[in-house]
């Protein structure tokens, strides 16, 4: 059996292989506890469909930082009314949020990149850090051409930032595909991407985007450096990418 150290193992067949079954293919060879982590967009849906669909033993999780879009609550109630299930809420700390919005203000995460990046910490990272405690493997929505810096993201990589393996089963896939995917299979989704928001975060971090802009211009566009919140980076700040299976990268 593949074991966690060798992922190139598991994904070596990938890429003839159709979403669903990359995900059947990953809980078939990676015993214990695996976790997927949605929030609510177009490409999480479509995992989620996915996952419930065949009934794979995986934990549907979200970050619920407490500053998202109504619309994005109401996508999920209706996913959970539509597929009988409960997705587990992950929350920031209490303590660690008064002291940031004490410090900072309510949206000092405006004030400069540094506040921003701590703001994200406090509501993201740190309860993601608690959603994957225990877990074997990560499973995100990730595709290649959401942005620049995220062509080289790979089917399967150790992430050391959380210490297991993390998978991208929607690696290959284009915007248009998941969206006739959601289409086909009469999946909720948030109405918000029908008015140009396309990369949906927290209402104060995310606008709609405009003709020719990218996937992620629409997160953080008051700042000109990457438009990652942590989550998807090492210790070092940096992606995964594709060359080496099992280190992250620039």
């Amino acid at each position: 059996m593949p074991s966690l150290t060798t992922p190139e193992h598991i994904a070596a067949e990938w890429g003839t292989l159709s979403p669903a079954q990359r995900l059947v293919s990953l809980r078939r060879n990676v015993a214990g506890r695996l976790v997927f982590t949605t929030s609510f967009g177009a490409e999480d849906q479509a995992l989620t469909h996915i996952i419930a669909d065949a009934g794979l033993d995986i934990e549907l999780a979200t970050l619920d930082t407490g500053r998202l879009f109504p619309e994005t609550y109401d996508v999920w109630a209706a996913t959970e009314l539509r597929y009988g299930l409960r997705i587990r809420g992950c929350y920031p700390q209490q303590s660690a949020l008064a002291s940031y919005v004490g410090e900072h203000g309510i949206n000092g995460l405006r004030d400069n990149v540094q506040a921003r990046k701590e703001c994200c910490a406090v509501r993201k990272v740190e309860p993601l850090r608690r959603a994957l405690l225990g877990a074997v493997g990560w499973i995100t929505g990730l595709r290649a051409d959401q942005s620049d810096a995220r062509q080289s993201v790979p089917w399967l990589a150790r992430d050391d930032g959380f210490g297991l393996l993390k998978a991208n089963p929607l690696r290959d896939w284009s915007r248009d595909q998941v969206s006739e995917f959601l289409d086909a299979h009469d999946v909720p989704r948030n109405v918000l991407h029908a008015q140009g928001f396309v990369s949906i975060g927290c209402a104060p971090c995310t606008r709609a985007i405009a003709p020719g802009e990218s996937e992620r211009a629409g997160r953080w566009w008051w700042e000109a450096s990457s438009k990652e919140c942590g989550l998807h980076v090492g210790p070092d700040g940096r992606l995964v990418r594709a060359q080496k299976q099992t280190e992250q990268v620039a």
